[in-house]
This record gives C-alpha cells, sequence and structure tokens, in this order.
C-alpha cells in the first residue's frame, strides 16, 4: 500500500520503516526541514537499534515532506503519529493532533477515493470520536466511516527496541467502526504474526493506557518492596525472581532501582489520573504510582551520603544521562532529579552517556549546562572517587570500578564485583 505518517518522531519514523520493510510506499510529512533533509538523506534523525541501516537498505521506498496535500493524495491510509505532550496540570496537549486533523481534512476534501486515517498518537479515550472526528468532518466535508475511514491503533513500541516491537509485537490493536475500514487494516498488518484484536474505537485507546499504568504500577510495587527489602538486608532481585515465577504474575518489569522514565509511563499515567478526576473517580493507585517513582531517584543521594556526608566540592560522577539504555532519549530521565539534587548539595557532576550528553544538554540547560561531560565512561572513573549509575548500557559492565565508591541505580554487575564499596538501591 502507500501510506503517510504526519509526524516522523520515534512512532512515526519506526512505524513508517516498519511498513517500508514489510513491502509497502511511505511518505512521512513533518513541520522539521532538518528531519525532512535527514530522512531523505537516509539519515534517521533519533538514535534506534537497526534504523540506519534500514533507511539505507531500503533508500527510494520512502520520501519526506511538509506538503500534506503531496503526502494524502498520493497515498490511501494517513497515519497520524504526532506528539501529546503533557500540560502542567498532567493533562495532554492535543494542538498537534487537531493541527494534524485539520491539514488532513482540508485534503481530503479533494479526494474521490476512500482514505483511512488512523490515529497512533497516544490519546484518551473519546479523543478520536469526538475531537479528530468533528475537525476531519468539518475541513472535508465529508462523512467518517462512509466518505473515509477513521480508526485507532495504539502504539505498543520500546524505544531501543522499537523496530523489533514493530515487525513481532505481542498484539496489534485496531480500534474500528466500519468494516471498510477494518479489511483495509487487516490487509496492511498481515505480513506480521501476532493477534489482531480488533475493538471499538474508545476500547482502543484505553488498552493503551491501562497498558502502561499497569506496567508503571509494576516498577512502582518492586520498588516499593525493594526500598523495604534493603532495610532488612534482602536482594529485591532474588525475591522478585522468586515472585515472577508465578504463572499469575510473570518476572517481567520487576526490575527494581531507581524508577521508570521516558515520553509514555510519566505522561499516560498523570493524563489518566487527570481524566479520572475529571470523571469524578479518585485514582488512588496511580497517584501512589506516581509518588513512589517521583521519591525514587533520590535514594541513589541518600545512599551516597551515608559514605560522604558533606558533598559540597566533591566530584560524583553520573554514568548515564538517557532513561533507559539503547537511545538517545532524555525525557523524564531519572538523572535530571539526581544531577539537580548533586548541584543543590553543591557537587562538581562530571557525566558521561553514550548518545544522550547533547539531547540531555538541551533539553535540561538549568542543570545541563553546569555539568561537565566527559569524553568515556573511563575519563569518569579517572576523574572521580565517587560514582552513581543511572543507566545500564551494556558499556559500563566492560567496567574497572576498582577502588570507587558506587551507588548503582541499575544493578551493574561489574560494578558489583569490583568496586571498593558497593551499594545498590534496593539490594
Amino acid at each position: 500500500m502507500k501510506i503517510s505518517i504526519v509526524g516522523s518522531g520515534y512512532v512515526g519514523l519506526v512505524t513508517g520503516m516498519g511498513f517500508v520493510k514489510l513491502g509497502n510506499e511511505v511518505i512521512f510529512v513533518d513541520v522539521d526541514e532538518r528531519k525532512i533533509e535527514m530522512i531523505n538523506n537516509a539519515e534517521p534523525p533519533i538514535y534506534e537499534e537497526g534504523l540506519g541501516k534500514l533507511m539505507k537498505d531500503f533508500n527510494g521506498r520512502y520520501h519526506a515532506t511538509n506538503d500534506y496535500r503531496e503526502a494524502i493524495l498520493n497515498s490511501e491510509v494517513t497515519f497520524i503519529c504526532v506528539g501529546t505532550p503533557s500540560r502542567e496540570d498532567g493533562s495532554i496537549d492535543l494542538t498537534y493532533v487537531k493541527q494534524a486533523a485539520e491539514e488532513i481534512g482540508k485534503v481530503l476534501k479533494e479526494k474521490d477515493s476512500y482514505h483511512v486515517v488512523v490515529v497512533k498518537s497516544t490519546v484518551l479515550p473519546g479523543t478520536t470520536e469526538e475531537v479528530v472526528k468533528p475537525i476531519l468532518e468539518e475541513h472535508s466535508d465529508k462523512k467518517a466511516f462512509k466518505d473515509f475511514g477513521l480508526a485507532m491503533n495504539p502504539e505498543f513500541l520500546r524505544e531501543g527496541v522499537a523496530l523489533r516491537d514493530f515487525l513481532n509485537p505481542d498484539r496489534i490493536v485496531i480500534g474500528v467502526q466500519d468494516e471498510r475500514t477494518r479489511e483495509i487494516l487487516e490487509e496492511l498488518y498481515q505480513p506480521i504474526d501476532a493477534p489482531k484484536l480488533f475493538t471499538d474505537i474508545k476500547t482502543a485507546e484505553m488498552i493503551k493506557y491501562a497498558s502502561n499504568a499497569f506496567l508503571a504500577t509494576k516498577i512502582s510495587f518492586a520498588n516499593e518492596i525493594g526500598n523495604i527489602c534493603k532495610k532488612l538486608g534482602i536482594d529485591s532481585w532474588k525475591v522478585f525472581e522468586g515472585v515472577g515465577l508465578d504463572h499469575r504474575i510473570s518476572p517481567h518489569f520487576f526490575r527494581t532501582g531507581i524508577g521508570w522514565g521516558g515520553s509514555c509511563f510519566p505522561k499516560d499515567v498523570k493524563a489518566l489520573i487527570n481524566k479520572a478526576e475529571e470523571i469524578s473517580e479518585e485514582p488512588v493507585i496511580l497517584k501512589a504510582v506516581v509518588e513512589v517513582n517521583e521519591r525514587q531517584p533520590l535514594k541513589l543521594i541518600e545512599l551516597l551520603k551515608k559514605h560522604v556526608p558533606e558533598l559540597k566540592g566533591k566530584a560524583v560522577g553520573v554514568l548515564g544521562l538517557a532513561f533507559k539504555p539503547d537511545t538517545d532519549d532524555v525525557r523524564e530521565t531519572r538523572a535530571y532529579a539526581i544531577i539537580k539534587k548533586l548541584l543543590n548539595e553543591g557537587a562538581k557532576v562530571i557525566a558521561y552517556d553514550p548518545q544522550a550528553m547533547k539531547n540531555f544538554k538541551q533539553s535540561y540547560p538549568d542543570v545541563g549546562e553546569k555539568i561537565v561531560y566527559s569524553e568515556s565512561a573511563e575519563d569518569v572513573l579517572r576523574a572521580t572517587d565517587f560514582v552513581l549509575i543511572v543507566t545500564e548500557w551494556g558499556e559500563f559492565e566492560e567496567l574497572d570500578y576498582s577502588g570507587k565508591i558506587v551507588i548503582d541505580g541499575r544493578r551493574v554487575r561489574a560494578a558489583e564485583k569490583n568496586a571498593k564499596i558497593y551499594e545498590g538501591v534496593c539490594w
């Protein structure tokens, strides 16, 4: 098929290139001229494993533009993959979704053939039908489910392994109302061997939020148990190895440490809390999930001060700035709260991350411009006697931590084995 993708961030670019690999032609639409130029030069504007090779291998099967008209007139299906950032109150900002719907609607007015619009951006239940649909209808002078298709297809991509997740997903969820749209999307996803769950549109929207809220809850629960284990002298990882053997529970996402960050969990849990309160429901568990997560990264500083009570003037190394390994994404990274606290305590921070240093400095100028960035992890170890491990990059397992005081938020085994003094957050 011929597909257009509005928005070429993590979700849009990975989704588009995944469809290219499956044999489709893709046009990316974006307002960022730098991204457009990079995509057209087969250069990924984000760091994601395997993406650069895929773009080079299939160069010619896709291109990027800022022209909605070109993209939609030359495609059969359009995916909306724009961002839905959080507002200060936790609600999601639909500005980009509304803009995309308006521009798509204007072009649909010119089309005689049946065109399917798919919302892939994470939006709260009701958004596709109550916000996107009226805008599309107003600007196209057409009726959804009759003159054009409309669907909701949430993404479940994990940064760092997003391409693998797209091509080998646990499930594909598609919210549809009309049979014609269902058949088109069924054909589009036919090459992927995974369970395909067709629901109504609102249910598909909720599945995404419920999934992320549960995973965030599982991590915060593990960390709360882990904090108790730490004070009792128990290794929480061994506890959850035993807990996870129960087939009703499973071992996944029981990695205790300094909590979750990124572009999805924080935004989605807060949005669900906001929506619940809007409809007069009190989300007690979800609020506790967020509270535990916000406290968790500062456990690193508490443990460091057990060994170094006065941090003023001390050089402290920080290994890892990305919110997780194998990505350059620093959105809601645990490193920010940790570094901010260190600076407030008067410490000199020397940091290293294989991919995220530039993004961290740009995204968090209040702290990012006050720290020293090293060219390698070895340089960090040479420059300081105190090291905090914030992201579990594979290369940190190759380091010699001899003679160092290491406070570990991610369980790097090499540090556990050879540091002079080693403290794990929950073990």
